[in-house]
């Protein structure tokens, strides 16, 4: 359970990581693409988590088919469309879409700046058909390495007006931030948002990097918070929102136990700590689930469910104005 009068709000969430099962398997026999598998039941879990999988990078091999099969631009444009019509059909009001050009271009040789262009067409029709709004956060895939990563900034700031971010993503542990100072210079001189992946399969430092060297106004998943008083106390003081996703903590390996998630710990500390779903396409859930999680697992009560509710709407990358204009909007709905 929400609480129903403010939005239901999804600021970390992978476009490229919600590809319907069906849609991978319908367009790979479009393009004639050979699956492991002959029977549909037995080819889900190649593209979903079941239980929970050894670390993040065998998480992360779980979206591959998902890319895989984007033989064309119409692709992209399909499964961007796919996406909001997911968030609208999950209560969701308001989603920050995340993706990553290269990964959805690297299989079929699609031009970088086309699939970026692609996945705003897409996210644009849908949302003439459906009442939710969506902001695209372009991300750089880190585990492609440094030069990829700068052909990957070059074709999302082609598009930079349509866009509200740019979030470093990928294996955090063997490509660290500092690789990749130069090109979050480039990201603040274009006047985009900074959302960093750090602290799930790093620690610590890898989050003050992230926040003193590339500028980040947000932590995706920042689990490893939890082990420096003074990163927190940082990140409370200049309101240095953390992206929590409870499932996907655990389906990755970061978090053994989800009744022991250190968003308890964030919240009764005032960070400003949000729940969102991260892949919901590979995870086979929904952000109402990750709240059901919070109350049953967690034991959140009505006051810290709604408290997360609010900081999401805080920490989105939305104007004031929008924010006032959304909260208005459900209040008047509900």
């Amino acid at each position: 359970m929400t609480h129903s009068h403010l939005p239901l709000i999804d600021i970390h969430r992978h476009l490229d990581g919600n590809i319907r099962p069906k849609t991978i398997w319908a367009l790979a026999h479009e393009h004639g693409i050979v699956l492991p598998e002959t029977n549909f039941e037995a080819f889900i879990p190649h593209v979903q988590i079941q239980g929970s999988e050894s670390d993040l990078l065998a998480f992360l091999s779980k979206l591959d088919w998902g890319v895989a099969v984007l033989k064309n631009l119409d692709d992209c444009k399909r499964i961007a469309f796919e996406n909001v019509e997911d968030a609208y059909n999950a209560g969701i009001h308001y989603a920050e879409l995340r993706f990553s050009p290269y990964y959805m271009a690297m299989n079929n040789n699609l031009v970088i700046a086309d699939v970026v262009a692609a996945v705003i067409d897409g996210v644009n029709a849908a949302c003439k058909i459906y009442d939710v709004k969506i902001n695209l956060i372009g991300i750089l895939s880190r585990t492609f390495g440094v030069e990829k990563c700068q052909a990957e900034l070059d074709g999302l700031l082609a598009h930079k007006e349509h866009l509200v971010a740019v979030d470093l993503a990928g294996d955090e542990y063997n490509y660290p931030g500092d690789l990749f100072v130069e090109h979050f210079k480039q990201v603040k001189n274009a006047e985009l948002n900074v959302t960093v992946h750090a602290g799930e399969a790093a620690g610590p430092e890898s989050i003050w990097q992230a926040i003193n060297h590339l500028h980040a106004q947000r932590i995706g998943h920042g689990v490893a918070c939890r082990h420096d008083e003074k990163l927190m106390d940082y990140m409370q003081t200049h309101d240095i929102a953390i992206e929590s996703c409870l499932t996907s903590n655990f389906q990755t390996g970061t978090i053994k136990d989800l009744s022991q998630h250190p968003i308890k710990e964030f919240l009764a500390r005032d960070l400003l700590v949000c729940l969102n779903t991260d892949d919901p396409g590979v995870q086979g859930v929904e952000l109402k689930h990750e709240y059901d999680i919070a109350r049953t697992t967690l034991g959140f009560n009505d006051k810290e469910i709604q408290q997360l509710q609010e900081n999401s709407l805080k920490a989105s990358f939305l104007s004031d104005s929008e924010k006032s204009a959304l909260k208005q909007k459900v209040l008047n709905n509900s």
